[in-house]
């Protein structure tokens, strides 16, 4: 009777066993084959077939001689649902819970441990390993799996307690889990055993690079690359998958740019390029590598073949039937090097660029490509801040000589926000309570104006440039907040940046109608407006300059000398720059209004003193 039962059960492991080979040769051959829907139904069908098979094994008591199978039909099962799922859910933390209970349930030790975490389940599954050698390969191959799911879930500490138990090591002996998964040394596969998907061998190297990678990338982020290098390296030698490998040697490019290392950042960035049609990464970190060196030209190149790389449609390739090292890599993080952003976003770094270094007429055609790529719906809307990206448009525009197409643009912007005009005065007030969404309004308004006075410069329409540049004074004015209350914590740096961009936006129109007086002999005039330009914005030299030429063409010999001793303190001082940046198309504005010739006659100024206050 012993025997004929021995021998059904036999029978019926050889048969479970012949389920779980047939349904693993089934998923390779849904992974090699060429067939979308083909290749998903045979994946999905072996899927269902593992569940049941799994069903029928748990269905009984636990058993040593049965257990192997079990483990190896469970971890099968829980590789091809992660990959077809493309990650982890707490589905598989239970089927690998589930596991751990039932190997404790072969030594009796289940009853208490029911309600322990999956931590403390497997401390215990380790320590009664050693009386189960039978289960050794198995074991460490669900130890890959519950390190590749604590991996994804960023749960490093347990994952580090794990591999110390499982090596062996003392409790705290060692924290370096890069260290701890090169110590991990499964054991070898028996040639008779079960089939599997995925070995314990192979997820540890999944596990190696994908952990090296990630913490190399981290620690890029957080400023330490000289630290990052020695982590990517890692990650680039272990079984780094090409599209992985792009990434990786983009980081080691990033780290040897901010380390000082140009040509050591540029062979990475070119093996990056030829190692897959991923270029995204390594064209804006080129870019930023020539921007370093002061190469425009090369910059500028980097940038355009990044706006058409990203116009591509990716050609990613069908995922394996495998824990993959992608499958454990972190979400894109804006903070990282390699993250693209979308086409827009590149566009607009593009036409910014060209700005800034004096090619108007490309950063004019740019800026006209990424307002109509901004305006399809196609386009995510994701991207740079639209009416911002009007204003730099409008200044590419003018700054190529195209002042009647900026002012059709700038009608465009007005027509858009003309109904924030009645309410200039609540937004400037959430603009400096940083309660609102876009706290520049009330400028974008008032800045095209401004834009619109230069074009009409430009166009040679004086009276009609005066008109614009007051509208611009006047909305400025108006939406002049109260003061903040004595004793207010005010520091919101959306306020801070707000402010000062008032502050300069005022200046700057306050020049470009001194200007128009100047050029019309009404120098009386223009020195209202630089005197007034002078108290809004004391931190600007420019205005300082354009009212003591003023002075000097009226004769007013003290005032002018005045002055030019104020200014000479303000050189020799202490004084600091603005703290917040401007945008851009305020810093390019006021480029132009800065007088090239100032520091020549300031000297001269300051020599056509009379010798006892020239000291």
């Amino acid at each position: 009777m012993s025997r004929q039962t021995t021998s059904v059960g036999s029978s019926c492991l050889d048969l479970w066993r012949e389920k779980n080979d047939r349904l693993v040769r089934q998923a390779k051959v849904a992974q090699n084959s060429g067939l979308t829907l083909r290749r998903q139904q045979l994946a999905q069908d072996a899927l269902e077939g593992l569940r049941g098979l799994l069903h029928s094994l748990q269905g009984l008591p636990a058993a040593v001689p049965v257990l192997p199978l079990e483990l190896t039909v469970t971890c099968n099962f829980i590789i091809l649902r992660a990959s077809l799922a493309q990650g982890f859910t707490e589905d598989q933390a239970q089927d690998i819970q589930r596991s751990l209970e039932r190997v404790l349930e072969t030594q009796e030790q289940q009853g208490p441990r029911l309600e322990q975490g999956l931590r403390e389940l497997w401390d215990s599954v380790l320590r009664a390993s050693c009386l189960l050698p039978e289960l050794l390969s198995a074991l460490h191959r669900l130890v890959g799996l519950q390190a590749a799911l604590w991996l994804s879930a960023d749960r490093l500490g347990d994952l580090a307690l794990l591999l110390e138990t499982l090596n062996g090591s003392q409790s705290g002996a060692s924290k370096d889990l890069l260290l701890l998964l090169k110590t991990w040394s499964p054991p070898a596969e028996e040639l008779d055993a079960p089939l599997t998907l995925q070995d314990a061998q192979g997820l540890k190297d999944v596990l190696l690079t994908a952990f090296a990678y990630r913490q190399g990338l981290q620690e890029l982020i957080t400023g330490n690359p000289d630290k990052a290098l020695s982590s990517l390296h890692e990650a680039a030698s272990g079984l780094c998958p090409r599209p992985v490998l792009v990434q990786v040697y983009t980081a080691l490019g990033s780290c040897h740019r901010k380390m000082g290392n140009p040509q050591r950042a540029l062979l990475y960035l070119v093996a990056a390029l030829k190692e897959g049609s991923a270029w995204g990464p390594p064209l804006l970190e080129a870019s930023r590598l020539y921007q370093q060196l002061g190469d425009t030209t090369a910059e500028l190149e980097s940038l355009e073949l990044l706006v058409e790389a990203l116009n591509v449609p990716c050609s990613s390739k069908a995922p394996q039937f495998l824990i993959e090292v992608e499958l454990l890599l972190p979400p894109p993080d804006l903070a990282s090097p390699l993250h693209c952003g979308t086409q827009s976003q590149t566009k607009h770094i593009l036409a910014s660029r060209c700005l800034q270094t004096g090619r108007a007429g490309d950063a004019a055609e740019h800026y006209l490509d990424l307002l109509a790529l901004l305006l399809d719906s196609s386009e995510p809307r994701v991207g740079p801040c639209m009416p911002e990206v009007f204003l730099e448009a409008a200044v590419a525009l003018i700054q190529a000589g195209r002042a009647q197409d900026a002012l059709t643009l700038c009608e465009e912007l007005l027509s858009r926000t003309s109904s924030l005009l009645p309410k200039m005065s609540r937004l400037w007030e959430d603009a400096r309570k940083g309660t609102k969404e876009l706290p520049y309004c009330p400028l974008w308004v008032s800045a095209t104006h401004l834009l619109q006075g230069q074009a009409w410069v430009q166009l040679g329409a004086q009276k009609v440039a005066i008109s614009e540049f007051s509208r611009c004074l006047e909305l400025l004015f108006r939406a002049t907040p109260e003061e903040k209350e004595q004793g207010a914590a005010f520091n919101c740096e959306q306020g801070c940046k707000s402010d000062a961009a008032l502050q300069q936006l005022r200046a700057a129109a306050l020049i470009s109608r001194g200007l128009e007086w100047v050029a019309s002999g009404q120098d009386t005039k223009a020195l209202q407006d630089f005197l007034l330009s002078v108290q809004m914005c004391p931190g600007n030299r420019d205005t300082y300059f354009h009212l003591l030429q003023t002075l000097k063409r009226l004769d007013r010999r003290d005032e002018a000398t005045a002055l030019w001793w104020r200014l000479e303190a303000q050189t020799k001082g202490s004084h600091e720059d603005a703290l917040w940046s401007l945008p851009l198309y305020l810093e390019s504005y006021l480029s132009w209004i800065r007088p090239s010739d100032r520091d020549a006659f300031l000297e001269e100024f300051r020599t056509s003193l009379p010798k006892s206050c020239d000291l």
